[in-house]
């Protein structure tokens, strides 16, 4: 049993002050007031958190932690890159995280496959999902890459392949950005690629590989940015917009009378300005299901009065708290609700990944993954230092007391 000065749920819970848990084979046997807990458990060893908060780990439903991150941060070859990747999993686990989303795109430099990518992550206490991909580079010359042609560029009208775009849809776990409606900037400076921000697809080629997955019995989801590019993305029926940078509020409305998810990165990702905390507002005014993402490792966007970054320094994981405060505080002053808060960085991302009967709230029969730190991350604390103690399926994994 632990025990915590208050226990933010994210569930129809809500917070608990004064609350513990029991933790039973690596899920939450039982959760309520600590009165009637001890009285209930008498015997139970107790870990005494009565000091700090107790919230659900942390979701990030959107990174490159483990295709591109080690060639972008590590002067890493195909034998080694995993070793860097492992490291950088660990760098996301110690920040809070306990769950990621990966977006395998293809990559120039690297020959691996889903398998590879779930080979490397299987002993760790992280819980990886993998949305399959197909990915447009910005260069003078427009660059393609696919999760399954790996190293090997393709063409544009390969993007479109029905039998390629089946593939890569069957391979995928969740909606992340399998396709770039817009050419990305990636990790390259402005002269590198000129070509940043333009439209790969056309409406019936979109319309085409949205009814491959849904056939299927798949979501799927899109990086997208500006309005044309936006407009293509909701009229075709995608059901995820990732970054979405430059949506209209026309566009907002249309995307909640769709049932349409949002993945925000305040950071960036794209070639315009990332979503702020008023556009975020918005999204949730409008009950859009939003998730808050650091699309890591990535240079944040220069020029934005949320972002603290002075450089274009790549980011990672450990900065999901960071940006993710000035929206949260935001949502504090309409009066949200600290649950209703806190699931941008946990249940939300945890449906769009199709596990939140998994992990993502703290209820009975959910694994035990949760915090133990000095106030509500993202909206009390934005630094890893501030979270003491980090537990994956009822097991402590980071310890900072």
């Amino acid at each position: 049993m632990i025990r915590g000065k208050k226990i933010v749920t994210v569930s129809h819970l809500g917070t608990l002050e004064n609350g513990s848990m029991v933790i039973e084979n690596g899920k939450i046997a039982d959760i309520g007031s600590w009165e009637r807990m001890k009285e209930q458990f008498p015997d139970l060893d107790v870990i005494d958190c009565s000091s700090y908060v107790i919230t659900p780990s942390l979701v990030d439903c959107h990174t490159h932690l483990l295709e591109f991150a080690p060639t972008s941060l590590y002067p890493v070859t195909p034998d080694t890159h995993f070793f860097a990747g492992k490291a950088i999993l660990f760098h996301a686990l110690s920040s809070g995280i306990t769950a990621l989303g990966e977006q395998i795109c293809g990559h120039p430099l690297c020959d691996f496959s889903k398998e590879d990518y779930q080979k490397c992550v299987q002993d760790l206490p992280l819980d990886v999902s993998f949305a399959t991909t197909s990915i447009s580079i910005g260069f003078e010359n427009l660059a393609h890459f696919t999760s399954i042609t790996q190293s090997r560029g393709v063409t544009q009208y390969d993007l479109s392949d029905p039998v390629l775009v089946q593939m890569i849809a069957l391979e995928s776990d969740y909606p992340g950005e399998n396709i770039f409606i817009n050419a990305t900037p990636a990790n390259f400076t402005e002269k590198e690629v000129p070509r940043a921000g333009e439209i790969i697809f056309t409406l019936e080629e979109l319309e085409r590989i949205v009814n491959i997955y849904h056939r299927l019995g798949k979501r799927m989801g899109a990086h997208v940015a500006g309005e044309e590019g936006i407009k293509l993305a909701l009229d075709a029926g995608v059901d995820v917009l990732h970054h979405a940078h430059g949506i209209t509020d026309d566009q907002i409305e249309k995307a909640a009378k769709q049932g349409v998810k949002i993945v925000a990165t305040p950071m960036g990702g794209t070639h315009l300005q990332p979503n702020s905390p008023e556009e975020i507002l918005k999204f949730i005014e409008k009950d859009i299901p939003v998730s808050i993402s650091t699309d890591s490792y990535l240079p944040p966007y220069q020029g934005t009065s949320w972002l603290p970054f002075n450089d274009q320094t790549l980011k990672g994981p450990d900065v999901l708290m960071l940006i993710a405060n000035p929206a949260m505080q935001l949502l504090k002053k309409h009066h949200y609700n600290e649950n209703k808060i806190l699931a941008l960085l946990t249940d939300n991302p945890a449906k769009l990944l199709g596990k939140d009967d998994v992990f993502g709230r703290l209820e009975v029969g959910l694994e035990a993954n949760f915090l133990v730190s000095e106030g509500v991350p993202g909206l009390e604390i934005t630094e890893i230092n501030n979270i003491k103690n980090i537990f994956y399926k009822g097991v402590k994994v980071v310890d900072r007391t």
